[in-house]
């Protein structure tokens, strides 16, 4: 298994919801940060419609709020909602216009996303948004760099063709590359908790527990990777 390239300085984490980023990428994103990178977040939704019983105008907002906290715990700052509604992601030319406007916004080399296909694991069925926003914003990258695919990004935006994406990584189970998160895990789990009140909604479980439970599970050693602990990606490249 081959390490995640590491020569690079702006990345940006599209994904579809709050707390997507902190069940186990985040650990990834505490290293990069601690090396320098500059690191921002877009993601489609605001997380409005999940948690039981409390309604999108509330939950909305909240989640947003915890996200941004979340992210400024692993050197985060700038998080970006692009306002599609949650629970309701299409993978077509809506979304790829936004998520390819986000690129060109923030000009990144390395684009890192959520896992995309149809399951987790065998009998473990994906999130419909988690799978229309993976591919999405694998197309994206693409069409950040066409002039003619989104020709509206110009002409109304005023955002420029960017075809300075270099990789793609897809943080997924059963992957090709490996990122060392043996120092970062800590700060992970302290990430993934300060999505409390989701959490909360979640389980009577101590929230604390939760986030370590779960980010020690996403951040075990992989088989032919030399670290402790790693998070995993399936890498794409671009011609940069």
């Amino acid at each position: 298994m081959e390490h995640v390239p590491e020569d690079w300085t702006r990345g940006i984490v599209v994904v579809a919801h709050p707390d997507d980023i902190e069940y186990g990428a985040a650990a990834a994103v505490a290293r990069w940060t601690r090396q320098g990178k500059d690191i921002r977040y877009v993601l489609a939704t605001s997380g409005e419609a999940g948690i039981a019983g409390l309604p999108p105008a509330e939950c909305g907002p909240l989640r947003e709020e915890e996200e941004r906290a979340s992210a400024a715990i692993v050197g985060v700052e700038t998080v970006e909602f692009l306002g599609h509604p949650d629970g309701r992601l299409v993978a077509g030319p809506d979304l790829r216009r936004d998520v390819a406007a986000a690129i060109r916004r923030h000009r990144p080399e390395m684009v890192v996303t959520a896992n995309f296909g149809l399951t987790w694991f065998p009998g473990a069925l994906n999130s419909a948004d988690h799978r229309a926003l993976g591919l999405s914003a694998l197309d994206a990258v693409s069409d950040a760099a066409n002039e003619w695919i989104f020709p509206e990004l110009t002409e109304e935006q005023g955002l420029a063709p960017w075809s300075g994406v270099r990789w793609a990584a897809v943080n997924l189970p059963g992957a090709s590359h490996a990122v060392d998160v043996t120092d970062t895990v800590d700060v992970a789990v302290e990430s993934l908790a300060a999505h409390r009140r989701y959490l909360e909604a979640l389980s009577g479980a101590d929230v604390a527990e939760q986030a370590r439970a779960q980010v020690e599970m996403a951040t075990g050693p992989l088989p032919g990777f030399p670290a402790a602990r790693a998070v995993g990606f399936d890498l794409y490249t671009f011609s940069g």
